[in-house]
């Protein structure tokens, strides 16, 4: 199957290592491999599949490259249940109605030419487009980058729906006709993996697992995502969530919550960690009853003090 093609040249860039920059200045750090990754996606026209535990920054990686691109971010939020229409479109019935009878008002329901009508009643007008459509819709330019997210929560008939989609980058409205992109949009696929999805699907898409960041890595995100956190206090926080990810909590904190964190001791007044500043902020880093305890059953004061020594 052959896929359409992007110019490179019309991103402004040339490599991977020119796209980790754009990203760096539109607040995403992406390592190396996710960098290359995203930059074959982009030029090879393919969905990006991104695969990894909640909270790592998958989601992220479509915000930015909407940023960069200075282009519309469409997401569709997937979910148990989800089904054709909550994507692709819907007919708005209300206002089809609304229109009938201001037919029948001006005198036209009482001789009506049947097929104009329905003609009337189904056409763009009355077309409610819902993320994917309005993906495909694109009227040239940059094309919009469409994030597919966390589609392992959707069901299988969901998903073959959108491999169909994502083979031609077209879709068929029974009362229209066939809608073809004119640009094909940017798509970002994101998974937590809560089940696996089908071969049929990878393979159309360019893949990355996608892991917590190293330690000086999490570090940069947080300089850069909250600066006023103070270069030490962003050391603390970060080899301190480090560290909560290897206790087996049942939700290890991401990147998100680190953010939350170090921001929250800091609105406190706190410029390093202590053990009580850690007691009144757990909530910011973990939101399970579960995971607050065991981190208390630890020793918060042993871990201050590891994240604290890991710091310097």
């Amino acid at each position: 199957m052959s896929f359409p093609t992007i110019d490179r040249s019309s991103l402004g860039i040339s490599s991977p290592a020119e796209l980790q920059a754009k990203l760096a200045e539109n607040e995403y750090l992406a390592d190396e491999i996710l960098a290359t990754t995203i930059f074959l996606s982009l030029a090879l026209a393919r969905p990006l599949l991104l695969e990894g535990e909640a909270g790592v920054g998958k989601t992220e990686v479509a915000k930015a490259l909407s940023r960069w691109l200075d282009t519309n971010l469409i997401r569709l939020q997937c979910y148990e249940g989800i089904d054709v229409s909550q994507a692709l479109y819907e007919w708005d019935y209300a206002k089809q109605l609304l229109h009938l009878r201001t037919a029948e008002t001006v005198g036209r329901g009482d001789h009506p030419d049947i097929e104009q009508l329905e003609n009337e009643l189904y056409g763009e007008r009355f077309l409610l487009k819902r993320p994917i459509l309005s993906a495909l819709s694109s009227l040239g330019g940059k094309p919009p980058v469409l994030l597919i997210d966390e589609l392992d929560r959707a069901d299988d008939e969901f998903e073959a729906f959108l491999l169909e989609v994502l083979s031609e980058y077209s879709v068929t409205i029974p009362e229209i006709g066939r809608i073809q992109a004119q640009v094909p949009p940017i798509v970002v696929i994101t998974s937590n993996r809560t089940r696996d999805l089908h071969d049929a699907l990878k393979r159309r898409c360019l893949y990355c697992w996608v892991e917590h960041p190293t330690f000086e890595r999490e570090v940069d995100i947080v300089n850069l995502r909250a600066p006023e956190v103070g270069a030490t206090l962003a050391r603390q926080v970060a080899s301190m969530v480090e560290n909560l990810r290897t206790i087996g909590l049942f939700k290890p904190p991401g990147v998100a919550e680190t953010i939350d964190w170090a921001q929250s001791i800091a609105i406190l007044g706190a410029r390093e960690l202590n053990e009580q500043i850690v007691q009144e902020t757990l909530g910011s880093v973990l939101k399970y009853k579960e995971d607050s305890e065991r981190v208390r059953s630890i020793s918060i004061s042993d871990l201050v003090r590891s994240a604290v020594q890991r710091a310097k």
